[in-house]
């Protein structure tokens, strides 16, 4: 089991690009797909406190619930970046 799960849903331009990322710098990571409708996003908010994705956990840097795509990709880069 990788150490980041990413909430996302496929077709999101926004997830697209947290993906984008994670990929560049060859991070596993589990993948949850959420529900179209954000009534049925219980674990999201559960996780982050609201229902859009994506939202990511990096549960070997304590990181529970990052949410908005800009700020994950720069966690991802001033985190991992170094270590790729």
């Amino acid at each position: 089991m990788a150490s980041i799960t990413l909430y996302e849903l496929p077709g999101c331009p926004y997830c697209e690009k947290v993906i984008d990322k994670l990929e560049e710098l060859g991070l596993d990571y589990d993948s949850i797909e959420v529900p179209n409708s954000h009534d049925r996003r219980d674990e999201v908010r559960e996780v982050s406190g609201q229902t859009g994705v994506p939202v990511i956990v990096d549960e070997e840097h304590g990181v529970d619930g990052m949410n908005e795509s800009d700020d994950i990709v720069d966690y991802l880069e001033e985190t991992y970046a170094a270590e790729a």
